[in-house]
């Protein structure tokens, strides 16, 4: 599997559970978002955007996705938070290795500007980016055990100590056919087994 085939599969509807571990107050907190993720191609006019706000040649992207998000944390204020947005990603892989390269982003994950990313596909097929931002760095995997889970950890390192750790699991609300995807993927899917990521 290659980055945009992982993106292609990541397309859809998702119900998000997050725990986010304050690291320095040695507490955590819960927190839910629904995910809307839509794949874009090459050419669609926020991709070619994207690359040109990164000063960065559109024909390098292979594509992405626009994903949008509405959620709340355990420790919200009312009226003082905002869980709620939208962010564009493209995809730049190295010329000879569609499985490595960069990935551009409208909105970071830890900081909320434009910025650039470095990712791999791993042995298992997982998606791992690390961000270095002003202020802080982070690095995230993202994996299916399954077509329709999703799960994602995060490390964010921030000056001065601040540090958190998160881990989601996502889960499609819509149904993804296997017979409505692109083989290579369908490929992918069909190959893995059916387990629990709990151990249970």
């Amino acid at each position: 599997m290659d980055a945009m085939q992982f993106f292609q599969l990541s397309a859809g509807r998702w119900k998000s559970s997050r725990i986010t571990h304050h690291l320095a107050f040695k507490r955590s907190e819960l927190g839910e978002l629904d995910i809307f993720v839509e794949t874009l191609g090459a050419n669609d006019p926020e991709i070619i955007a994207l690359c040109q706000m990164h000063d960065i040649d559109p024909c390098l992207s292979i594509g992405g996705s626009n994903v949008r998000w509405l959620g709340t944390m355990a420790w919200d204020r009312e009226e003082e938070e905002n869980h709620e947005g939208k962010t564009v990603f493209a995809i730049v892989p190295e010329v000879d290795n569609p499985r490595k390269g960069r990935l551009l982003r409208e909105k970071g994950y830890a900081e909320i500007v434009p910025v650039v990313g470095l990712f791999h596909m791993d042995e298992e097929d997982g998606l791992v980016l690390t961000t270095e931002y002003e202020t802080m760095s982070s690095i995230e995997r993202f994996w299916f055990p399954y077509s329709n889970l999703r799960l994602r950890t995060s490390t964010v390192k921030r000056f001065g100590g601040f540090n958190t750790a998160s881990f989601c699991a996502e889960t499609r609300m819509e149904e993804l056919s296997v017979n409505n995807i692109s083989s290579p993927i369908a490929e992918v899917i069909s190959a893995k087994p059916l387990y629990s990521s709990f151990g249970w």
